[in-house]
């Protein structure tokens, strides 16, 4: 729970210092013997205090013209990390130097560092124990009733951004796509947008082969989830966002290495970063209209598994020669792009994947690759970046990366050559958007942290572009 309170009677109590600032220390912090050698403020410096039987925990914010509101993030998710360690549950966070200094623009960040420095994905153990933290902000002296509801919303946002963490830290049978399925009917039902589930049958109605190819591999069903959130009856426009829901990936035939078994989990990771968006967008009725699209599905092996050297059929009706049995994520968003061109009327799209580990290679854990169609609707994601505070790189298109994907036998191939992995996988579900505006975003460096970079991470999953393409599409919400 997160409040606004003035009251100075609670068991622990945080406070903030620049290294070139100390006015924000409280006197009785100041007077305690010794202490002052200590209070340097120096970036992410944590000092513990206990005075006059109140637990204090003081963070350093480095240099005054060095901070920033990224920063602000991270002391604020560090502060709290360091005051669950102490069991107190019941705190007061004096944020007084970011409020003088950014007004109520700081609350979101605020917010998000506080409930992602106090995740923790308990997982399935039987002596799991949760944490109860209520956290008193101190120093807002406006309309608290208008600040609650900033903060509210600030919630709202990062619980998308939770629950899309704990779908991607779920292990493979705890997450097949049917359970992918009716977690995200309870999330629709909670937060008020409408999920439609489409079965196997039905995806073969809609000839939906690149799909099914991949997902008919596994004897857990592939399911196409649907997610429709119409916030604005003014405007008959509606974006949309597909997102990779590849619950269980072995790589088929083409098979991963064991040492790389472990995280073939996440690699839904994209399709939870569009329920996760959706979520925060309903839950804070925004003006807009977006449907999330989710091909959810398992690579395995069986006798019926695909093989390289196969050419397929897909929804759009391209003939698709494979390469590579683990270059499935592409198949099955170049079907989802078309379902949602065709039987949605989507006139923008945005696709989101763990795709390729040359993204990593090229960019670390810390960016997101991204390649588009469309200056314009680029500018607007990094916009939002801007706000969410996330990394977007994006990489040059030239038609000779094009060429890589032509294949002899079929209309398209589902890899190019051992080098461009990024480039070349965005370009193959490209040739599926149809001249639509379009954004492809790799976040398979991003969506996954051992161990974690920022201080508002945890091992594992991060919700990589939850924030981002909230904004995206509820920019002047906020």
């Amino acid at each position: 729970m997160i409040s606004v309170s003035e009251r100075r009677d609670y068991k622990g109590q945080v406070i903030f210092l620049y290294e070139d600032d100390s006015s924000y220390i409280p006197d009785e912090v100041l007077e305690a013997r010794n202490l002052s050698s200590t209070l340097e403020g120096k970036l992410y410096s944590v000092t513990n205090v206990y005075i006059y039987n109140k637990f204090y925990v003081i963070v350093g914010l480095g240099g005054y013209h060095d901070f920033d509101m990224k920063k602000l993030k991270s002391v604020v998710a560090k502060s709290v990390k360091q005051m669950k360690k102490t069991g107190i549950e019941e705190y007061g966070i004096d944020i007084t130097p970011f409020i003088q200094r950014y007004d109520s623009q700081c609350l979101f960040h605020l917010v998000e560092g506080i409930k992602l420095g106090n995740y923790e994905f308990y997982g399935y153990k039987t002596n799991k124990k949760d944490y109860d933290y209520s956290v008193f902000l101190q120093g807002i002296h406006k309309d608290t009733n208008q600040v609650k509801e900033i903060i509210q919303k600030a919630e709202n946002i990062v619980d998308g951004i939770i629950a899309a963490r704990d779908l991607v830290n779920a292990p493979a049978n705890r997450l097949t796509p049917e359970l992918l399925s009716q977690e995200v009917i309870l999330l629709g039902d909670k937060a008020g947008f409408e999920v439609e589930i489409l079965e196997e049958d039905e995806l073969e109605e809609l000839n939906m082969k690149a799909f099914l190819t991949v997902g008919s591999s596994s004897g857990n069903s592939p399911k196409l989830i649907v997610m429709r959130y119409n916030g604005d009856s003014t405007s008959d426009k509606v974006a949309g966002l597909v997102g990779k829901g590849v619950t269980c990936d072995t790589g088929g035939y083409c098979l991963k290495a064991s040492n790389t078994m472990g995280g073939i989990k996440g690699d839904m990771a994209g399709g939870a970063a569009v329920i996760g968006a959706i979520y925060g967008l309903a839950m804070n009725k925004v003006k807009t209209n977006v449907v999330g699209i989710i091909p959810a599905c398992e690579n395995r092996i069986s006798r019926e598994s695909y093989i390289p050297g196969d050419v397929i059929d897909s929804m759009s009706g391209k003939t698709i020669e494979i390469i590579n049995t683990d270059a499935e994520g592409r198949l099955i968003l170049a079907d989802a792009i078309t379902y949602g061109i065709k039987v949605e009327g989507i006139d923008k799209v945005i696709d989101i994947a763990t795709l390729t580990s040359a993204v990593v290679a090229a960019l670390g854990f810390t960016t997101t690759g991204v390649l588009t169609n469309n200056t314009e609707f680029y500018d607007k994601l990094i916009k939002a970046s801007e706000k969410s505070g996330e990394q977007y790189w994006r990489f040059p298109i030239y038609d000779e990366y094009r060429d890589m994907l032509k294949s002899d036998i079929a209309d398209i191939k589902n890899m190019g050559k051992d080098y461009l992995g990024t480039v070349t996988a965005g370009l193959f579900i490209g040739s599926f958007a149809e001249q639509l505006p379009w954004i492809h975003m790799d976040i398979a460096g991003t969506a996954w942290v051992n161990p974690p970079v920022f201080q508002y991470q945890s091992e594992g999953a991060t919700g990589a572009a939850v924030t981002s393409l909230y904004f995206l599409f509820g920019m002047g919400d906020e």
